[in-house]
């Protein structure tokens, strides 16, 4: 079968560790087997030109010495001239086939040019279970003599000699899985770090040992991953560094407005200010978020902190309340904790009005906090576009109703910042559930 062939009937491997070890494992069991083959069929031609070399010497020895005794005497000495391929019979022998065979012609030739001619032979195939040869030949008395020879192998196999080739097959089996592992080893790696790159953690570096192929190969990858962070970082300057500075010309051009008549422009002129004011504020929240803010760990009780975010909103006559039993404590970073959930629930009472709060222990080592409410929500397929900054369901580009966009990136980069992850999900029912995910004490 060719490749081509394997690979349209779907016999082809489809993983690069199967792929090489076949290429590998076919190509070194067809040398080993044309070595075998060869070193076989040479050890035949050398073992048959010593089988034909004696045969040619010793028959021609032998016709000479039982043409000179008395007839009487030939008989005695059938015995010790005869070997182990070929013995001596007086007489016509058995009948047989006329044996007109490559072997029988070469045999027959030989005995012929040993005896110089003297002796017209004829070769006949004896059948039976044993192939079997007799060469008919008429002493100078007239007798008839007969030889009668049984072509052996001429290199009879060892009973041991499969077991030593199952044995060697083993150790190429086991020899082409290593050389395949070592070879697909540095690329799983690769690919395991591709997957687990994230520019805004830090993460130990892909190890640059091995070959002088795979460790160029990780110093390249580690440098493309100090660039694309360096590039996101720079990026996260230049928006901190932008919202920075319009806050001094926006100041002034609240001074001004401030200062002017009483007028619908003047209202419409402030609610403008009001809304680059904030879209400025939650760009340098945005920075700050993606390189962290030097906030230390520390322990929390959850109840009080979960009931005191609540307590605040329902200062302002915000519908937020708490559902369930919350207890326990829980290591965190408690300001960005609070800017995360105070997001969550700013997201929430913006399309639905009213927001639930719950804490669920998740095993032994984490805890998942989760802002529910009962609005719109997000269809399935924007859930995890709704993470990335700037990015608004509404597209009216109204404020008021689709806010700037980076609350919920704000609140992933800080999950990120003190270990935890962040979740969207649609309840059952109706609504939107934003699950943040913390380490628990």
């Amino acid at each position: 079968m060719s490749v081509g062939t394997a690979l349209r009937s779907g016999f082809w491997p489809s993983t690069l560790r199967a792929r090489l070890f076949f290429i590998l494992l076919a190509g070194l069991a067809i040398a080993y087997g044309l070595s075998f083959t060869v070193l076989f069929v040479e050890r035949s031609m050398s073992a048959k030109a010593v089988m034909l070399g004696t045969l040619e010497s010793d028959v021609a020895t032998s016709i000479a010495v039982l043409d000179r005794l008395p007839a009487d005497q030939r008989s005695d000495l059938l015995d010790r001239l005869s070997r182990g391929n070929y013995r001596f019979e007086l007489g016509p022998g058995l009948p047989g086939l006329p044996d007109n065979s490559s072997k029988g012609r070469e045999i027959g030739g030989r005995i012929e040019e040993a005896v110089g001619g003297t002796y017209p032979i004829r070769m006949e195939f004896i059948p039976g279970d044993i192939s079997r040869l007799q060469a008919h030949l008429t002493l100078s008395d007239g007798s008839p003599l007969t030889i009668d020879i049984t072509p052996r192998p001429p290199m009879p196999i060892a009973a041991w000699l499969p077991y030593v080739l199952a044995i060697q097959m083993v150790l190429l089996v086991l020899c082409t899985w290593f050389a395949v592992r070592q070879a697909i080893r540095p690329l799983g790696a690769l690919a395991a770090a591709a997957d687990a790159l994230d520019p805004n953690k830090k993460g130990p570096p892909l190890s640059e040992r091995g070959p002088s192929e795979v460790a160029h190969a990780a110093r390249a990858f580690n440098a493309m991953r100090e660039r694309i962070a360096h590039y996101l970082e720079e990026r996260v300057q230049i928006l901190a560094a932008i919202s920075h500075d319009l806050q001094t010309p926006i100041t002034r051009m609240r001074l001004r407005a401030d200062m002017t008549d009483d007028s619908p422009e003047k209202d419409k002129l402030v609610r403008d200010l009001g809304e680059i004011e904030r879209l400025v504020q939650d760009g340098i929240a945005y920075a700050r978020s993606a390189h962290g803010n030097g906030e230390k760990f520390s322990r929390i009780d959850l109840s009080s902190f979960i009931d005191s975010i609540a307590y605040d909103y329902q200062d302002m006559d915000k519908a937020v309340s708490v559902v369930g039993l919350v207890q326990g404590i829980a290591s965190t970073k408690p300001h960005a904790l609070r800017r995360i959930l105070t997001n969550f629930v700013d997201n929430a009472l913006k399309f639905a009005g009213a927001v639930e709060i719950s804490v669920e222990r998740k095993g032994e080592e984490a805890i998942a906090i989760t802002v529910m409410d009962r609005g719109p929500g997000i269809p399935d397929a924007m859930l995890e576009a709704a993470m990335q900054p700037f990015f608004r369901l509404e597209q009216s580009r109204n404020r008021e109703t689709g806010g700037t966009g980076l609350g919920l990136a704000i609140a992933q980069q800080l999950a990120a910042a003190i270990g935890g992850s962040v979740r969207l999900y649609n309840r059952e029912g109706g609504g939107l559930a934003a699950e943040v995910t913390i380490r628990a004490n």
